[in-house]
């Protein structure tokens, strides 16, 4: 059985709030999962890049807490 790992993208909007999209990777699949409002899509490829355009675009959360 594929070990399973898990990371996640956050980004705040212009209210300060937080949204997540955790990334599970098990073998070469990835699962993205909004926390917000439950978006759900695979990806094998960039996964992380997809998280963020769809924090961006779905939540205009663009601020990186980890930046400054």
């Amino acid at each position: 059985m594929p070990s399973m790992t898990t990371s996640r993208v956050s980004r705040w909007d212009q209210h300060g709030r937080e949204h997540t999209v955790q990334v599970s990777k098990s073998g070469m699949q990835r699962v993205l999962v909004c926390g917000t409002c439950g978006w759900r899509r695979t990806a094998q490829f960039l996964p992380w890049l997809k998280a963020e355009e769809h924090l961006a675009g779905e939540h205009q959360a663009t601020v990186d807490p980890s930046e400054g």
